[in-house]
């Protein structure tokens, strides 16, 4: 919102702020699932706040109609226009790129009051770190719809109005979406009882250097993500595959941390049971693991360590 302190704030601005401030949370939600990045969530906030207090100059409230919809365009249109931005940034970036993290409070530990939207988006339409790295395989406006549609439940008619295309574009969009989602991640859910066992069994494994385990625990045909953005090692520079790779570069991993004062703390990330490694009272990592469809073995698991994308997770346990 406007930063402007120097004067009062006009009937227009006011207005936009109530609007806008009901319905952040479902913005947040849909725009970082478009992006995959909180910072560039809040600029395309900003930006739609500012595009709504403009609009709202000229045309009373009361003369929008269905003013949800009218700020979720908005909010889509900007970050369909910072997609530019961001692919550009990330043909510099060092190794895989991931999602940022949303990291919740552990369930036994109440989250601090902040307000922040992020963390109450976790408590309602949140979709997983796994299906986020398949959603940067999409085209923009793939991926638009199928966030809208598919996570948000909204009408290919709705979503139509939202992205200025015809309602036989946006199914013809949906359906391409859909299918290689489908192709890259087919549908199945742990229950999270067993998600939060994997992940201690996997996460004492892997800090252990117990290599053993790690190859009970992981699938032949594992994935793993390091996302270290060039200033983290040992990370990593393209996805590694296979059992035997993944334990040994885990294993080097739990090694080289071993001098230092661990400490794990089970979170939700994404909405997911996951593991948030600190080390020497710092966050040095999130670790999230996605499970076979046989729900014993660990089939992709992501590594995110690049300080910028753990400044989140620093401030939140500042604030506790």
């Amino acid at each position: 919102m406007s930063a402007d302190r120097a004067r009062p704030a006009t009937e227009a601005e006011e207005a936009a702020t109530r609007l806008f401030v009901g319905h952040r949370e479902l913005l947040f939600s849909v725009v970082y699932n478009m992006l995959g990045s909180v910072s560039d969530t809040e600029d395309v906030l900003q930006e739609t706040w500012l595009s709504l207090a403009a609009r709202l100059g000229r045309v009373p409230l009361e003369r929008i109609d269905k003013p949800r919809a009218y700020l979720v365009r908005i909010a889509v249109n900007h970050a369909l226009a910072r997609q530019s931005a961001i692919e550009r940034r990330r043909e510099t970036y060092v190794g895989p790129w991931l999602p940022e993290p949303l990291v919740a409070a552990a369930p036994d530990r109440p989250a601090p009051d902040t307000g922040d939207a992020a963390e109450v988006s976790l408590r309602s339409e949140s979709v997983s770190l796994a299906l986020l790295v398949v959603l940067e395989s999409l085209s923009p406006l793939e991926r638009a719809v199928f966030v809208l549609n598919e996570v948000f439940g909204y009408a290919h008619t709705e979503i139509a109005e939202v992205l200025g295309r015809s309602p036989a574009a946006v199914r013809q969009l949906a359906h391409r979406a859909r299918a290689h989602v489908q192709a890259r991640r087919p549908r199945f859910a742990a229950h999270p009882r067993v998600r939060r066992e994997a992940t201690r069994r996997f996460v004492e494994a892997a800090l252990g250097g117990d290599v053993s385990a790690l190859m009970e625990i992981l699938a032949p045909d594992v994935t793993m993500w390091t996302d270290g953005g060039g200033k983290v090692r040992p990370a990593a520079l393209r996805p590694v595959h296979g059992r035997e790779q993944v334990s040994r570069m885990i294993a080097s991993f739990g090694q080289r941390r071993a001098a230092k004062d661990l400490e794990i703390q089970y979170r939700h990330v994404n909405g997911d049971p996951s593991a948030v490694v600190f080390a020497d009272d710092s966050p040095y990592a999130v670790m999230v693991m996605d499970l076979a469809p046989d729900g014993d073995h660990v089939a992709d698991i992501y590594l995110v360590t690049n300080p910028e994308k753990l400044t989140r997770v620093r401030q939140e346990e500042e604030a506790r």
